[in-house]
């Protein structure tokens, strides 16, 4: 006769959330988080989504199962009428099920039911709000049941009940890790996990001592102070900072770090100096570029005044200040800007 498991599956699944919090990517984590929820509570679809009490939208919302990406917006839109929202609001952390708060009979007429569930054919609801102290953001851990046979049990909403604390913070973890392998690549800054919204879901605290020192007496300490910039660029912030923007899902990492002279070029000019200070010539620059030669001259005596220096040596001294090129193997130094080229 097979011997039962003595490991509690929820023990055995909170394990894993952290386990692998390295071998899933960040912003597949909470969707792989969801699908392993089965093996505890099962279910046919979840919702994961964060946000602030203040506003009537997600944040960030991840859905699984195959629910349409427009499902949480059907949420937003219907929030005022939503009979389950305000009893989870009162009992935070604790399951809430919706055939609990509303008989069936009165839920599959209601317009709410009508409008959200009934065109995914959803009888069954359990729900869970979590708020997270430290970033102020709300979560709401949503399963979801067709078959209205298959009602939740006691040891279902005994096993939910573990759980969202759990979520919420092996990816706030994810999210640190994740950081920490971005700051090994930029020793100089530090990075942070925002969402749209400029609202902190993860910060190394030098990003925060950053902010502190360049924003004084910012109102809101667990939001952005400025605008997030396009993803995939970078930008000046307050002629101090650099930050460069990069997508993770629907949360975006942001690196900043204090701005060198070089991060006041544009992206043109970085490409020609870090060229140029490996000792390429004019032609070999503007050949490795794709660009002209005399462009090459020109973009250089731009570069010379914006960085107020004289010599191919000096531009070398920004970009390598610890190990510049050997003077041997680099051209001729230029002892005076160069005049732009006609």
């Amino acid at each position: 006769m097979p011997q039962s498991d003595p490991v509690d599956p929820v023990d055995r699944y909170v394990a894993r959330l952290y386990r692998w919090a390295l071998s899933v990517a960040p912003e597949k984590y909470r969707a792989w988080a969801l699908n392993e929820l089965r093996s505890v509570v099962d279910h046919d679809f979840a919702l994961w989504g964060t946000g602030l009490l203040s506003d009537a939208r997600f944040h960030s919302v991840t859905v699984t199962g195959g629910l349409p990406q427009d499902f949480p917006h059907l949420l937003e839109e219907t929030r005022s009428i939503n009979p389950i929202l305000p009893v989870m609001l009162r009992q935070l952390d604790e399951p809430v099920d919706l055939q609990r708060v509303m008989p069936d009979e009165a839920l599959f007429k209601s317009a709410f039911y009508q409008r959200t569930f009934a065109p995914h054919g959803i009888t069954r609801v359990l729900a869970t709000a979590h708020l997270d102290p430290r970033s102020g953001l709300y979560s709401l851990i949503t399963l979801y049941r067709r078959d209205p046979a298959r009602v939740w049990t006691e040891t279902d909403l005994a096993r939910q009940r573990r759980l969202p604390f759990h979520l919420v913070n092996a990816a706030s973890h994810l999210f640190f890790l994740h950081l920490a392998k971005i700051h090994e690549k930029l020793p100089s800054g530090a990075a942070a996990v925002v969402d749209a919204q400029g609202r902190f879901h993860e910060s190394q605290p030098r990003f925060l001592d950053f902010l502190d020192r360049h924003f004084p007496g910012r109102r809101d300490p667990q939001t952005l102070p400025f605008d997030l910039p396009p993803p995939g660029t970078q930008q000046m912030i307050n002629d101090a900072l650099c930050v460069r923007c990069e997508s993770m899902g629907d949360l975006w990492v942001l690196h900043l770090w204090p701005a060198g002279p070089l991060d006041r070029l544009t992206t043109r000019e970085r490409e020609i100096v870090l060229a140029v200070s490996q000792g390429l010539s004019f032609k070999q620059a503007a050949r490795k570029i794709g660009i002209a030669p005399s462009t090459v001259a020109n973009h250089l005596y731009r570069i010379y005044r914006k960085l107020d220096v004289y010599s191919r040596t000096e531009l070398a001294l920004l970009v390598y200040p610890e190990n510049p090129p050997d003077k041997t193997d680099a051209p001729r130094a230029v002892t005076a800007p160069l005049s732009p080229a006609h």
